[in-house]
């Protein structure tokens, strides 16, 4: 999904980071294709937001919008400096923006402690700014949260499945865990693109390390 050079395996500074845009130059789709709820809203009263990026991001969401509980799913570009990029922009690696998935989430069904560990068990959280052949600091793996309790539950989360992932021979996680400060719907045609591709190219990097509580 995009070009290496050795640039894009580091995250810019607000200096040297592409300067983007006041207002989104894009338009995002209404409704959700498989799930059918709004895609650019806010969560229901007693609904929860996550956000993850796990590499390429049209597998990742399908991942989420399968799970019981999740009511919407959204990719997109946050953890950068670059405020409302393109994908060719973020595909520079000068702004700073991992490829994420949005996921709004019913947590009397699905807690955030499940969808943690869909996340660790589908992607190598040790490899860095790649996936797989996937590389670029667009393709890294990250947590952006969205409460104070998130954060403690996400880095408990780390912390455990390093133990887990020490034991199976791979190496020291590189997961960045930091809270949401802005959040970036992605172009129209990246939203369900596997729902609208369903023989779209994104394979999944499991390492086939349970996650284990």
């Amino acid at each position: 999904m995009g070009f290496f050079s050795s640039s894009k395996s580091e995250l810019p500074d607000a200096d040297s980071a592409l300067k983007g845009r006041p207002a989104r130059a894009f338009s995002v789709g209404s409704r959700h294709l498989v799930l059918g709820n709004p895609i650019e809203t806010e969560p229901p009263a007693g609904f929860e937001v996550a956000v993850f990026g796990l590499g390429c991001f049209w597998g990742e969401e399908k991942t989420f919008w399968e799970i019981p509980g999740v009511w919407s799913t959204s990719v997109g570009y946050a953890g950068g400096v670059t405020p409302n990029p393109t994908y060719e922009e973020v595909c520079t690696g000068r702004t700073g923006h991992a490829e994420v998935v949005r996921v709004i989430f019913d947590p009397s069904v699905v807690t955030f402690h499940d969808l943690l560990q869909t996340f660790w068990e589908n992607h190598d959280p040790t490899q860095g700014m790649r996936q797989g052949n996937d590389r670029g600091s667009q393709y890294r793996s990250i947590i952006l949260t969205t409460s104070a309790e998130q954060q403690a539950e996400a880095e408990k989360s780390r912390d455990h499945y390093q133990q887990q992932m020490t034991a199976a021979g791979y190496g020291q996680i590189t997961t960045s865990i930091k809270p949401l400060e802005a959040y970036y719907y992605a172009e129209d045609y990246h939203q369900q693109y596997l729902f609208k591709n369903p023989y779209g190219y994104c394979p999944l990097h499991a390492t086939g390390v349970s996650y284990q509580a």
